[in-house]
């Protein structure tokens, strides 16, 4: 029988740059001499059964990573397989070799054919519906992949049984002592071989985080806090950890398509951090102590502001409620990014987008929290607290995108919130300028569709948009 002979330099070399290693230093550990080292690594000699033994007690490598005959070059075939590629590489052994020797490259390559693909798909989708009787309609109608979870997270409650669950049983089962972030470190360490490292802006400027699985290093950017910081590896845990619980949470929603499963399970591995970071039963205890007052929480969590009131919005487990918060989060343009409820948003009634809402009021105010109650047209009163949010840390004349994040819940549950003490008068709002009748008001941005103008010669009311 021939021998089957390994032909692994690529994967040598790039063990050894990940390791720091001199080929003089790794050829002296492994007992031959640097130019032969020099010659596998450029795949002109073969591994020996004695060299992969020795790879393997010497430097802990695994040996099917390095017998792997190519793999990685599955999802390259389907991007050479394209029509528009087709025949620009001959065979199948090229690919193999790219896979090989460049697999960050080829990595890469992937995505952006499959970026493309996609890109194609929504163009094709968008004709079809322009080529449709009744286009307008037809348009109205469509959603984008980020819309529909958005949609389909605001219109149930905030919370997740399985993945709180696995949450709790895996925190308890970890030994945290004072440090969260250094025992989750440990255990990505220690069970997946995975090192986090923080990268400087200018080498990983356009990304927060990155996962190389190749060299199983998760760098994050520097520009986090260390809230964020925290929360990004324990967003890699619950990945690797909770992975079927977040699954089972996944297959349960109603969602259309491939992209938008992508995205809500990025938002499920969110909400899976924040409770690792803050247990329910322990948080939920915490939170009732101190009258659910934020800035406690977060203090004696080590959270940011932002991930401590989101994690109020998600106690709604049966059997052990806490108040039913909804939360709103919007940029300094009245963009709104994200919306969540416990007992979902209330947007029938609390539309989000009057101009007298105090979140919009807190970007001349950064970092207090204005608490206010308000009343809707229908008589339906909340207590609100807004406060802006710190986000990603800029460099020098860098504009970056702030947000501010409204948490509420109904005035008559207020009582146990220690924002409710020393409440000012109480504001009349609406929804959305279009579909509010209030009159008389100054903050007013646009006319009611809902009633006609009630401009004339003689009279002029306070605001150029008043009606009949």
């Amino acid at each position: 029988m021939v021998e089957h002979k390994i032909f692994a330099g690529p994967k040598v070399r790039r063990i050894r740059n990940g390791l720091g290693v001199t080929q003089t230093a790794m050829a002296e550990a492994l007992g031959i001499s640097p130019s032969y080292l020099n010659l596998i690594e450029r795949n002109q000699r073969p591994l020996t059964v004695q060299l992969l033994l020795k790879l393997s007690s010497v430097y802990k490598v695994d040996l099917e990573e390095l017998q792997s005959d190519g793999a990685g070059a599955a999802p390259l075939r389907e991007v050479f397989s394209d029509p528009l590629l087709s025949g620009e590489i001959p065979g199948d052994q090229e690919l193999v070799e790219l896979a090989q020797a460049a697999p960050n490259a080829a990595s890469g390559v992937v995505k952006l054919y499959r970026a493309y693909r996609e890109q194609t798909k929504r163009l094709s989708e968008l004709a079809e519906l322009l080529a449709r009787e009744g286009h307008q309609t037809a348009l109205a109608g469509a959603r984008l992949p980020m819309d529909e979870v958005r949609d389909v997270l605001e219109e149930r409650a905030f919370h997740f049984p399985a993945i709180e669950a696995a949450a709790e049983g895996f925190y308890a089962n970890l030994d945290v002592g004072d440090d969260l972030e250094g025992a989750l470190k440990g255990w990505l360490r220690k069970q997946h071989g995975i090192v986090v490292r923080a990268l400087p802006v200018h080498v990983m400027p356009n990304l927060r985080r990155r996962y190389d699985r190749h060299s199983m290093r998760l760098f994050l950017s520097e520009r986090l806090s260390p809230f964020d910081h925290l929360r990004e590896v324990a967003m890699e845990v619950c990945l690797l950890a909770f992975a079927d619980d977040i699954r089972l949470e996944l297959d349960a929603l109603p969602l259309t398509s491939s992209e938008a499963k992508r995205i809500a399970r990025f938002e499920l591995a969110r909400y899976a951090a924040h409770a690792l970071m803050m247990p329910y039963g322990t948080f939920l205890a915490a939170a009732q102590r101190a009258r659910y007052d934020i800035d406690v929480l977060r203090s004696r969590f080590r959270v940011s502001f932002e991930q401590a009131a989101a994690r109020l919005v998600s106690l709604q487990r049966p059997g052990s409620v806490g108040i039913s918060f909804f939360m709103m989060e919007i940029d300094h343009a009245g963009n709104i990014i994200r919306r969540a409820g416990g007992q979902g948003f209330p947007k029938s009634s609390f539309g989000g987008q009057c101009p007298r809402l105090n979140i919009h009021a807190t970007f001349a105010q950064p970092g207090q929290i204005l608490v206010e109650p308000v009343v809707m047209p229908d008589g339906a009163a909340f207590l609100t607290l807004s406060r802006t949010l710190e986000g990603p840390q800029g460099a020098f004349q860098e504009r970056l995108r702030r947000t501010a994040v409204l948490l509420g819940c109904d005035l008559a549950l207020a009582s146990d919130i220690v924002y409710r003490e020393s409440l000012p008068r109480s504001v009349e709002i609406g929804p959305a300028c279009r579909l509010c009748e209030r009159q008389g008001c100054l903050s007013r941005a646009e006319a009611p569709v809902t009633r006609p103008l009630g401009l004339d010669e003689m009279t002029a009311g306070l605001s150029a948009f008043d009606f009949q």
